[in-house]
């Protein structure tokens, strides 16, 4: 684990049968609960919601970890290649290798999904043990679920079942196929990112997580519809769940005043 003082060049760790994948951590050592940092789909560790949940634990001197997935930022691997059974692998050894007690997990759009994932996992290795180790060399556990304009399922609810009969057939056929964005580049959404998604489906049952959850989802949000969210929260656990639509919020909530009520989540949960 890196000290509180090198946050600012990354450690690598290897994942991954050959070839394994090098994927770059930024981790700040400080008291629990930690802050357990999950991006979404073609982000990275130094957005702006990123770096605002470090600036707020570097003053209220929590540990903080954030990653890259393969494919994305500084870690390395081609994006082509990347599943969510790889970004998932990835965030559980990420987590086991340096986080240490109670986290907050933080997932953005991919990474809400990611957070689910993750913690759907740690429960199962814990026997449903509440409080358990996350794996046998981990001491950590979780604490808490910050999802920000979560998505579940995205790889099949909002992209395959939306896409146009040409956009699915060129993704059959060649393996893949480049889907125009408003972020930037159009991104190529390939055949095995599809496939793969089906085998972590969650939407379709009731979705045990073992740990309070906060959704703060915007209702002008053009990738993730808020009733996306709406659906998410009624799979969840009754007790401990609380939905925030933000009215004029986008889906990057990346504002001040989205920040400001990102914080103000975690802060509850620590």
């Amino acid at each position: 684990m890196t000290s509180s003082a090198a946050t600012d060049q990354p450690a690598f760790i290897e994942v991954g049968k050959e070839p394994a994948r090098r994927i770059a951590v930024r981790a700040r050592q400080g008291g629990s609960p930690g802050l357990f940092w999950l991006g979404g789909f073609k982000s990275d560790m130094k957005g702006t919601k990123a770096l605002a949940l470090d600036a707020w634990a570097a003053e209220h001197g929590r540990a903080c970890v954030r990653f890259d997935y393969s494919g994305h930022g500084e870690s390395g691997g081609d994006f082509l290649n990347g599943t969510i059974g790889h970004w998932l692998e990835e965030s559980l050894a990420v987590f086991a290798q340096f986080c240490r007690g109670p986290q907050v997990v933080i997932g953005s759009s991919m990474g809400g999904w990611m957070a689910l994932l993750l913690a759907r996992e740690i429960a199962k290795r814990q026997g449903d043990a509440p409080g358990a180790d996350a794996s046998p060399q981990s001491s950590a556990s979780i604490a808490g679920l910050v999802l920000i304009a979560p998505a579940p399922d995205f790889t099949e609810e909002l992209m395959w079942k939306g896409f146009s009969p040409q956009a699915r057939r060129e993704i059959q056929e060649k393996g893949v196929w480049h889907r125009p964005s408003d972020y930037g580049d159009p991104y190529p959404i390939t055949r095995n990112l599809i496939e793969d998604g089906r085998n972590h489906l969650l939407l379709g049952a009731s979705i045990d997580v073992g740990c309070p959850v906060r959704i703060l989802q915007g209702a002008q949000d053009p990738d993730v519809p808020w009733q996306h969210a709406l659906r998410l929260a009624h799979r969840l656990p009754a007790e401990d769940v609380v939905l925030t639509m933000i009215q004029d919020g986008d889906h990057r909530l990346s504002r001040p005043q989205d920040i400001a009520r990102i914080i103000a989540a975690v802060a509850e949960m620590a």
